[in-house]
């Protein structure tokens, strides 16, 4: 699944404010200014028809009664909400709820469908305490992965009320709001899993900070996977699975990695005897460090040590060699 929500972030681009502050204005369709002759509970139309009049900015205003959706399937643009502007592209939903002030900008080769409808056909109030309800009570911009079954349910959803609005045959009605009701649900859970799969990539970003820092100070000590993974908070199965999606190697591996690492500094950089530098590394059978540190390497301590003195002697006694042009 690959449904991004796209979250509303501050903008740097700059912002008109009117010197006498003027009041947004209310409309049932943008633009239009007779309420009386434009009682309907649902409209539908091109996002291009009524953008292209505009030079493809509709300016801040407000839908006192009546709930948005745009599916964008071509081009982009920027929706503004209030002080706040969120980017969309190709296919994304856009959802805006009554009351709430927004505007757009839309690139010329803009493409999809706006669904202006009667809050009151909404399937749940937004604002009611469940997902959809808190969905619906925010403006939203969901991306939408036309591969994943429910993403592509939505799009088909929408462009049934399209075609239902178009074609005012019979029944359209009870098909147009079951579509409306059927969309918005499914995009809500494509919304919340995406929140969730981003929540869940942050948590592991932070675990796998707190692993690194804690096997930095640990890795001398021998500490089992089960003493990790009861440091982060987390069961030695979850831990292993964070770590292999973020590295590609397990606990196990990570920290017999990090303990390699830390031999062949001991090795190549202090003196002692390989006897010596096993018990400074935590190993109380030198035998046993030796078999391990060859499982890793496929050298003894002994002979990885020689060979790295060997190569690292050979760079400091090789002569400079400056070449004349």
């Amino acid at each position: 699944m690959d449904a991004s929500r796209l979250l509303l972030h501050k903008s740097n681009m700059t912002k008109r404010k009117s010197p006498a502050k003027a009041p947004i204005p209310t409309y049932e369709l943008y633009g239009e200014d007779d309420p009386a002759g434009s009682r309907f509970w649902v409209h539908c139309e091109t996002i291009p028809a009524r953008s292209a009049l505009h030079h493809w900015e509709i300016g801040l205003h407000r839908h006192e009664r009546y709930f948005q959706i745009l599916l964008v399937t071509g081009g982009s643009g920027d929706a503004v909400f209030g002080g706040e502007v969120a980017r969309f592209e190709p296919v994304s939903v856009v959802t805006v709820p009554p009351a709430i002030g927004h505007g757009f900008r839309f690139s010329p080769d803009i493409d999809g469908y706006v669904f202006t409808f009667l809050a009151s056909r909404l399937p749940v109030r937004p604002g009611e305490p469940n997902a959809l309800g808190r969905f619906l009570s925010t403006p939203q911009i969901t991306r939408l992965a036309p591969e994943d079954p429910d993403a592509a349910l939505v799009i088909a959803h929408l462009l049934r009320v399209a075609a239902e609005w178009q074609g005012r045959l019979t029944g359209r009605t009870v098909l147009m709001e079951t579509g409306l009701a059927a969309a918005l649900a499914l995009t809500a859970r494509l919304a919340a899993q995406d929140r969730m799969e981003t929540e869940r990539a942050d948590d592991n970003d932070r675990r796998l900070e707190a692993f690194s820092s804690l096997l930095h100070r640990e890795v001398r000590n021998h500490r089992t996977a089960s003493f990790y993974a009861d440091a982060l908070g987390i069961t030695p199965t979850h831990l292993n699975r964070v770590l292999k999606a973020k590295t590609g190697f397990g606990t196990q591996e990570l920290v017999a990695q990090r303990l390699i690492d830390e031999t062949q500094r001991e090795l190549l950089f202090t003196p002692g005897s390989i006897k010596e530098v096993a018990f400074r590394l935590g190993f109380s059978d030198p035998a046993y460090f030796s078999r391990f540190f060859s499982r890793q390497t496929g050298m003894t301590p002994g002979a990885w040590r020689a060979q790295e003195q060997a190569r690292l002697g050979s760079r400091e006694e090789r002569p400079s060699t400056v070449i004349a042009r």
